[in-house]
């Protein structure tokens, strides 16, 4: 979760490391800190809480450097506390290092160091690193070998800067194994290195990518790239098109609610160029499979974590139906860690906004080792699950900054069912027609999103009726189950307020016994086959005094009777539904949140990146 920004050039590395960090700030921290290396020595700030207690303590002791590195961490070893933040440094302050991951051998290696005379100022893993460099660089090695020595030393996935104040306008960078990305950004007279695109994105989109068993040396006039072994490594930098100016709130009252809105036109974007409705077809270029190669496909895994995983389960609603294939939908943070089937026959779509979730790389290299063709839909171009994978298929939903998943998740929808489509006709199970209306409808989509957006009057209202409430049940029926667990995700990762989500079939094998007037109930109910059902569950909630919120299709006024409060949304395939239905409990949980005071952009505990296990 933790981010990484380092700058070598001819402007104030402080301002910039300090910038860059406010922009990472959606990955989740706890304190942060930057190093900066000023006449001779390095000299680091550090304070915990947010990144204003660090400007507050540049304030008071400003830097001056041309060449520096920074942090904002989320503890993992060690409480938040100031002596804990990164920048962390040896015995003699001459090595400085920022690290994501997590040292698994730390302990061994730092009872050895402390029996060779090292002094110890943190509880972190992190330390260690610092320390390991200080000894092979008292045995004679450059900074790069000696953090080659380093990396072999070490157990675990890493991502790790380092600056040693007897080496001026130098940085080092390495990776190892899957604890996020590190970018390198070309300017002139300058290069930046960075955990996430947007850290950088202001002053360059020339871009390289470190890659698993690669490691950088960072100069003000470029950067050199190497495997750990010493094998140099050629790199073309790649431009990427995203306006830095995009990931402005744009006056909007939080990033959340910006993204919100801003769904039409990422599922525009989402499905822009890849679809002809006469005749029916999808175009995915970036897949990398033929329709022959999708024909023998057999079976289908799909791999997220948290949000993706919900777009996971309605992407198996889709593929099975549309496809008739098997397919199961799996967290990828569970994925690894049992013995998973997969062989040539199956296809692995591994879901993830950012492309750098470290659960999601390891399940991908997993399904990899085992045979499987593996294809990731992703948000961030360049990350390393699109270069892990076989093949891709990009959102294009723009930079979401704020931590809860809103406009991303519903284009990861939009992607699947392109992706279903796609797989349906190669199997020959769905006719033209069919295809061609699903592919009207979700054509429909970003129109319908839009119109969904303007009726936002009531939220604030349902906010203020039920703000104080300590829990909420979310129900819902075959594919709209999955936007039931999704309602209940947002609302409580963002308002704090207990929610559970369940098929509204189960809820009378134990949820029922909770229903009384302090449960409400969110129902989602669009006309589907299923509508029915729902609404004999409905009923069951109001026959023991429950509250009702229903989300139902347009038109449906006999649902009025049943339910306390009705919203809206437009008619739809029932197959893409879960893209309009989730759009009012995004609302209902942003506007909860707000009435309730909380900090909507970036809930507590939470990140947007998850790059430790």
């Amino acid at each position: 979760m933790c981010g990484i920004v380092g700058y070598v050039g001819h402007r104030d590395a402080g301002t910039i490391l300090y910038d860059g960090l406010r922009r990472l700030e959606y990955r989740g921290y706890d304190s942060a800190g930057i190093a900066v290396l000023e006449g001779g020595e390095v000299e680091i700030r550090r304070a915990v809480g947010k990144l204003d207690a660090l400007r507050e303590a540049l304030d008071r002791e400003p830097l001056s450097g041309a060449m520096g590195i920074g942090h904002t961490r989320w503890a993992t070893h060690g409480r938040p506390a100031e002596h804990n933040a990164h920048p962390h440094a040896d015995c003699h302050g001459n090595v400085v290092v920022v690290h994501n991951g997590i040292v698994e051998n730390y302990v061994a290696l730092r009872d050895t160091l402390r029996a060779d005379g090292h002094r110890f100022a943190s509880e972190t893993d992190t330390e260690v690193i610092a320390h390991l460099l200080e000894k092979w660089r008292g045995l004679g090695h450059d900074l790069p070998e000696a953090l080659c020595r380093t990396l072999a030393e070490l157990r675990g996935n890493h991502a790790i800067l380092a600056i040693d104040r007897r080496v001026p306008d130098l940085i080092v960078a390495a990776r190892l194994g899957n604890a996020g990305g590190l970018t390198i950004g070309f300017g002139k007279g300058e290069t930046f290195v960075a955990s996430d695109l947007p850290a950088i994105l202001d002053h360059t989109r020339d871009m390289a990518f470190l890659d698993d068993g690669e490691m950088a040396t960072i100069e003000w006039t470029g950067a050199r790239f190497a495997k750990h072994d010493g094998t140099l490594v050629n790199k073309t930098p790649t431009v990427i098109p995203w306006d830095p100016i995009g990931a402005a709130r744009g006056g909007y009252r939080h990033f959340m609610l910006k993204e919100i809105h801003e769904q039409p036109r990422s599922l525009s974007d989402t499905i822009g160029g890849r679809i002809s409705v006469d005749p029916p077809a999808t175009f995915l270029d970036d897949l990398n499979i033929s329709d022959d190669d999708l024909r023998a496909i057999q079976r289908v895994v799909l791999l997220g974590c948290g949000t993706a995983w919900h777009a996971c389960l309605c992407g198996k609603f889709m593929i099975e139906e549309l496809a008739r294939i098997p397919c199961e939908a799996d967290y990828a943070d569970e994925f690894r860690y049992r013995e998973p089937i997969v062989d040539a026959k199956t296809l692995v779509i591994a879901v993830t906004q950012s492309g750098e979730s470290v659960d999601v790389l390891v399940s991908m290299a997993e399904a990899k080792r085992r045979g499987a063709r593996v294809i990731a839909a992703v948000n961030v171009v360049g990350c390393q699950a699109s270069r892990v994978a076989d093949g891709v298929i990009y959102l294009h939903a723009g930079p979401e900054i704020a931590v809860a998943s809103t406009k991303a998740f519903t284009s990861m929808l939009a992607a699947l069912a392109l992706v279903a489509t796609r797989l349906g006709a190669a199997h020959g199970t769905l006719r033209h027609e069919d295809e061609a209306r699903l592919l009207q409808a979700l054509i429909e989509i970003p129109g319908q999103v839009a119109e969904l957006l303007e009726r936002d009057a009531q939220y604030e209202h349902l906010a203020e009726l039920f703000h104080r409430k300590a829990d909420f049940l979310f129900l819902g029926r075959g594919i709209s189950y999955v936007i039931a667990l999704e309602g209940a995700l947002k609302l409580k990762e963002i308002s704090y307020i207990h929610a559970e989500g369940y098929p509204a079939g189960e809820m009378k094998h134990g949820p029922i016994a909770l229903i009384d007037e302090d449960m409400p109930v969110v129902a989602i109910a669009p006309s589907d086959r299923v509508y029915d059902k729902i609404v004999n569950n409905i009923e069951q909630v109001k026959a023991r005094g429950g509250t009702v919120i229903a989300i139902a299709t347009d038109g449906n006024d006999a649902i009025k009777a049943v339910a306390d409060h009705v919203i809206y949304v437009p008619a739809t395939d029932p197959r893409l539904s879960p893209i309009l239905t989730t759009i009012p409990c995004q609302l209902l949980a942003y506007y909860m949140a707000v009435r309730r005071g909380c900090d909507v952009d970036q809930p507590r505990n939470l990140a947007k990146s998850v790059t430790v296990e």
